[in-house]
């Protein structure tokens, strides 16, 4: 039996984009459980846009990436050896000690997760932080009503592709969303059930859509900020509603970026704009599991997923292409 594995450390602080040299693939002994811990042998791993800002040296919601130390994130791995009564070798847990082949979880820092029931996969993307992030952020942020218009941007990956057709099974009158490329925006009309999509690269967000939602909109699920974030201030119709949950086209900016220009609309539309995190809506899990694990079985919600193979020394990779958009759906490593 191996006594090695492999972690992946912040090598250095990112300065604008990552690149490769950011990171380090280092080799250690595998660690061995204490009281109430649980050894896991990962099977697959998320990367996700947030955890480019954990590589900032800054005040946030959640505690920055320390240089030299592994990196971590959601993680399904397989239990290898439990000093805990609440685990059993072979069952299969979710945690939050990804980037690396084996982990020593807290077992009270584990949720135990069914391959019957679902791929694994999907406790990362779907069914995971994407999927209740997609739920609660459009139905309890945005405060959703039948009969309004959605727009979604960054719509292809996996939060985004979740809102969008929930918004569509709840009575939405139109979704539209935005991607960067032209199979991106075929994957959301033709598999989705998208009312309209665009690629943002074609022209001015701000032009296409008032082409795609000639009526306006009365919510915006923001994963982009920026340019979009603008464009959609633009459109919304009075008493619009926007959540706002991310801004990866501000992630990797070397300068500090700009606001939009059209903030004075918020007041004169009597907008709402709010931000979210998934932490705060755990009192929907339940609801959240049930409805779309329902969606997924009938075939109403699809979801689509981007596999990186290789393990931990594939991570960086699959990280910085999931920041440059080269996913569809849920990018993740299997091991």
């Amino acid at each position: 039996m191996t006594t090695t594995a492999l972690e992946v450390r912040l090598a250095s602080r990112p300065k604008g984009w990552p690149t490769e040299d950011n990171f380090e693939i280092a080799e250690v002994e595998i660690p061995t459980p204490g009281d109430g811990e649980i050894l896991v042998r990962n099977v697959v791993m998320s990367v996700d846009p947030y955890m480019r800002g954990r590589m900032n040296d800054v005040k946030s919601y959640v505690p920055p990436f320390q240089v030299g130390a592994p990196l971590e994130g959601g993680a399904v791995g397989e239990v290898v050896t439990s000093n805990s009564p609440d685990f059993a070798k072979g069952d299969h847990v979710l945690h939050g000690l990804g980037w690396r082949d084996y982990a020593v979880v807290n077992a009270k820092h584990a949720v135990k997760v069914d391959s019957t029931v679902a791929p694994l996969s999907t406790y990362l993307g779907v069914l995971g932080m994407p999927g209740l992030t997609a739920y609660a952020g459009l139905l309890a942020t945005a405060e959703f009503k039948p009969g309004d218009a959605v727009f979604v941007s960054g719509a292809a990956g996996a939060v985004g592709q979740i809102v969008g057709q929930i918004a569509r099974l709840k009575g939405a009158s139109r979704v539209i969303g935005s991607a960067g490329s032209p199979d991106k925006v075929k994957y959301l009309t033709e598999e989705l059930g998208f009312d309209a999509a665009f690629n943002y690269k074609d022209g001015p967000v701000a032009d296409q859509l008032k082409t795609a939602a000639p009526d306006g909109i009365d919510v915006y699920f923001d994963n982009v900020g920026g340019e979009h974030l603008e464009a959609a201030i633009d459109s919304l119709n009075l008493n619009g509603r926007i959540t706002m949950c991310g801004a990866i086209s501000q992630y990797n900016a070397a300068e500090k970026p700009t606001g939009p220009s059209n903030m004075i609309q918020i007041l004169a539309k009597r907008l709402t704009l709010r931000g979210m995190l998934v932490g705060d809506h755990k009192a929907l899990q339940h609801q959240f599991i049930k409805e779309v694990a329902a969606w997924i079985a009938s075939g109403e919600l699809k979801y689509s997923e981007t596999i990186v193979e290789g393990g931990a020394s594939q991570a960086p990779a699959a990280f910085l292409g999931m920041l440059r958009g080269e996913n569809t759906g849920k990018m993740l490593v299997k091991f």
